[in-house]
């Protein structure tokens, strides 16, 4: 679940539990002013921290990870973010017309690949190449690309080696589109078999609509 609506949503719950502690602390109850905001403040911030542990079980159970897993997914998901966010800012910053469509794919592709893995955690194992090597590389290729290029004066060397990194870039993409066609890969499986599935029994129903006909057929 998106961090921020979790937290709206335990705050909806824990605030008015905050308010109803204080009223009943200080009517019905006969407490002070301060003893029962500290009641009032304990019920609501226990409330809260309950809702989120339930949120957070249901939410691994959800998507089969144990803690230790998730922590490990989610430390490697905050220094990809990172990463991209300098890949970002290296990409457009590139005035190179020719190498505009595979900078877009690039973006593309890295923010697509990020995304579906934050939504969906258990991603991360089908993308570890992504995040431990693919994503490294295109992030240094591109920031060392940006830095030659802004150069005011190049030398044959220097232009070679814009070419050559070039040239490297577009393989990359490559890469990682092979990277996100493997995240999606289950999902394409399992395309594929509900459309088998759906044709079957649209064969069946066709055969049985006309057995007579298919009889005389024969």
């Amino acid at each position: 679940m998106n961090p921020i609506l979790s937290f709206l949503i335990r705050s909806f719950v824990a605030i008015p539990i905050t308010v109803i502690t204080w009223l009943l602390c200080y009517f019905p109850f006969g407490q002070t002013f301060w003893p029962s905001i500290a009641i009032a403040i304990f019920g609501g911030g226990l409330t809260h921290l309950i809702l989120s542990l339930i949120m957070n079980n249901r939410y691994l159970k959800k998507h089969q990870l144990s803690r230790k897993e998730y922590r490990y997914i989610k430390k490697n998901l905050a220094e990809a973010k990172q990463k991209i966010r300098r890949l970002n800012k290296s990409i457009f910053k590139i005035r190179d017309i020719s190498s505009v469509k595979h900078r877009i794919d690039i973006h593309r592709i890295t923010k697509k690949i990020h995304k579906m893995t934050m939504k969906e955690p258990k991603r991360f194992y089908k993308a570890e190449e992504f995040y431990f090597s693919h994503l490294d590389s295109v992030v240094e290729l591109t920031e060392k690309y940006n830095f030659l290029s802004s150069q005011p004066k190049q030398n044959i060397e220097m232009g070679q080696s814009l070419i050559e990194t070039r040239r490297t870039l577009n393989e990359l993409t490559k890469v990682l589109e092979e990277d996100l066609y493997h995240v999606i890969s289950n999902d394409i499986d399992t395309l594929n078999f509900e459309i088998d599935v759906a044709k079957h029994s649209i064969k069946q129903k066709k055969d049985s609509k006309f057995p007579a006909e298919n009889r005389w057929l024969k």
